[in-house]
């Protein structure tokens, strides 16, 4: 028993999770912005519904908020300071507060710089971490409304200080683009050129619609040790290397 994780696609390349607890049929649905896809699978699950966790105010990881949370009469829990732009918000959180789904409890970090209210959820003893847009397979979000520092810190102090076999569950499917990019920067990074194989071979099985893509066409999660040794955001050795590293992957 435990946490079981179902990944949802959702809109063209978004990952929306239900997380359910084995012991007791809880479940939270984290980041998301299309309401048909989640319903299907929390019926096929028979999961039941008590919140809505999100992890930034962006409508590609929250519009579908109001539709669930109102589905499910469930909370909709985020960032305090995302009031008036988080949809549904009914429960605002700090950095240190405890998210409980069932019997599994998830830690709150406050990790801004795509966004100055995003957080991400840490399930320790289900090995999990749910970071939306902060920290991708092979990447990191654009600085929206952060700084390089801002960023920095976030990776490094705080995700990336996280125990090397924990899973990342982030917000897009974007693996490939991101490790073209390490692959770019490091090319004598070996983790990266094996990695990039590998994820190019998950990719090339992928479905026309996103939305019928199976366990096999999702290159998620990826874990902390294999983002040390391939995430070039995670690898920068100062905020202005990643200042640097965040500008040419916008170009790129």
């Amino acid at each position: 028993m435990g946490l079981r994780i179902e990944r949802i696609p959702t809109l063209r390349d978004n990952y929306t999770y239900l997380l359910i607890c084995e012991t007791t049929g809880e479940a939270a649905i984290v980041d998301a912005p299309e309401a048909a896809p989640v319903l299907r699978r929390v019926e096929d699950t028979n999961a039941r519904v008590t919140q809505v966790l999100s992890t930034h105010h962006h409508a590609d990881h929250c519009a579908a908020n109001p539709v669930l949370a109102g589905q499910y009469a469930a909370p909709v829990i985020g960032h305090a300071s995302d009031a008036g732009r988080l949809p549904g918000l009914t429960h605002g959180v700090e950095e240190g507060d405890v998210v409980r789904v069932g019997l599994e409890a998830a830690r709150v970090l406050h990790v801004p710089a795509h966004t100055r209210g995003h957080i991400a959820y840490v399930f320790d003893d289900a090995k999990a971490v749910f970071c939306g847009d902060t920290l991708f397979a092979a990447g990191c979000g654009r600085l929206f409304e952060g700084t390089p520092e801002m960023m920095f810190a976030a990776l490094h102090t705080k995700l990336g200080s996280l125990p090397g076999d924990v899973r990342v569950f982030c917000g897009h499917e974007y693996t490939e683009s991101n490790l073209r990019f390490a692959a770019h920067v490091d090319p004598s990074n070996r983790a990266v050129t094996e990695k990039l194989a590998r994820v190019r071979a998950i990719r090339a099985r992928s479905a026309a619609d996103w939305h019928d893509a199976g366990p096999d066409e999702m290159t998620v999660p990826s874990t902390i040790a294999e983002e040390r040794a391939t995430n070039p955001f995670l690898r920068a050795r100062d905020a202005e290397e990643l200042g640097r590293l965040r500008a040419q992957k916008d170009a790129f």
